[in-house]
């Protein structure tokens, strides 16, 4: 059973197959729109999404198929208590493809373990959110022409930014890419994907702390927003807020070509005034989710045919160390779950298959 939790989970070329389908949908969109006709996604969002809750449910009606779910966990049996593995056992017997967004690092890898039908993981918390890299590699596609010698400016929140992650290690994976990584201390990326890039001798990279002195450099801009949800601490929040906002005098030293991608919502880190801008990208970037959205669902279901549900659980997707370490993170699944506590061995030692953490 094929699922997608890490945009890793792809290889370069099924990530550019799925590309590829989601042009031609864009190109012969009647073409697909029976392409689904019978089948349910189930869409378990337990967090707040207008952009890609919305665009699932789109892109599922696009293609003929049904949507049922929950958009508020609330509502559901979740507030009873009800835990992932249970409620994905439960979904099964109703849809044939669920997208879960969970605010527990590491949720939707725990469901595809037990739910027999694929799991796309639609972001949890601040680790992954590899929908929004194939939505953000389409438009870079469309936009630029090409995913390699490009340089990329990471801009705002990358120690929380999921999206950020889960773009630089999809990037990494081609030839002449330059990440310039534009944080304040409290904000750099994590110490894990730093290690990451550094054995990587595709993708170089240096971190920078005002985006003015790299702005003629880029051909990409991705901005992030400064994420509230995921700070502990709100004085720290208050700290960082507004470190980088991006108004039309910085936009005078970009290229004439340069591209300004967010995965939004923004708060107040790019101008209003900006919008007008034909670099401005970030809403052309939203229809395109829907488009990859439907080239993903409509690939899964397709590997999908012809698979059994479990018969066991759960289904450990490669090797892992089980229940021999414990992960110290707050965010991770494992702190609030009853799961197998799973552990991977990478170049720099053992890390949590859930959230990526070091083991206590």
């Amino acid at each position: 059973m094929r699922h997608l939790i890490d945009p890793t989970d792809l290889t370069v070329a099924e990530t550019e197959r799925i590309i590829a389908l989601a042009e031609d949908i864009i190109a012969h969109r009647e073409q697909y729109s029976e392409s689904c006709k019978g089948r349910k996604l189930a869409t378990l969002f337990y967090e707040p999404s207008t952009r890609t809750r919305l665009s699932f449910t789109s892109a599922m009606l696009e293609l003929g198929g049904t949507v049922i779910g929950f958009s508020d966990a609330a509502s559901s049996s979740v507030s009873k208590g009800e835990t992932v593995a249970d409620t994905v056992r439960v979904v099964r017997c109703f849809a044939d493809i669920i997208a879960m967004r969970h605010f527990k690092e590491g949720a939707p890898l725990v469901a595809s373990q037990y739910a027999g039908i694929p799991v796309i993981n639609a972001g949890d918390g601040s680790h992954s959110h590899p929908t929004q890299t194939l939505t953000d590699l389409l438009t870079i596609k469309r936009e630029k022409g090409r995913f390699d010698h490009l340089t990329i400016g990471f801009c705002g929140d990358l120690k929380f930014g999921r999206t950020v992650h889960s773009l630089i290690k999809a990037l990494s994976r081609y030839e002449g890419v330059r990440a310039i990584l534009i944080a304040p201390e409290e904000l750099r990326l994590p110490d894990y994907m730093l290690q990451e890039m550094r054995a990587r001798s595709a993708i170089e990279f240096r971190e920078v702390r005002t985006m003015e002195e790299v702005m003629p450099e880029l051909d990409i801009l991705y901005m992030t927003r400064v994420q509230k949800e995921r700070f502990l601490d709100e004085e720290e929040f208050d700290r960082v807020k507004d470190s980088f906002v991006l108004d039309p005098e910085k936009m005078r030293a970009a290229k004439k070509d340069m591209i300004v991608l967010h995965p939004l919502p923004r708060v107040n880190e790019i101008a209003r005034t900006v919008d007008n801008d034909p670099r401005a990208a970030y809403f052309r970037q939203v229809e395109n989710g829907k488009f990859v959205r439907m080239a993903l669902i409509h690939t899964l279901l397709r590997w999908a045919d012809g698979n059994r549900p479990f018969e066991r659980t759960p289904v450990f997707s490669e090797p892992y160390s089980v229940n021999e370490m414990e992960c110290p993170n707050r965010r991770c699944i494992s702190a609030t779950e009853d799961v197998d506590r799973l552990f991977r061995k990478t170049g720099d030692g053992w890390r949590c298959a859930y959230c990526e953490s070091r083991p206590k």
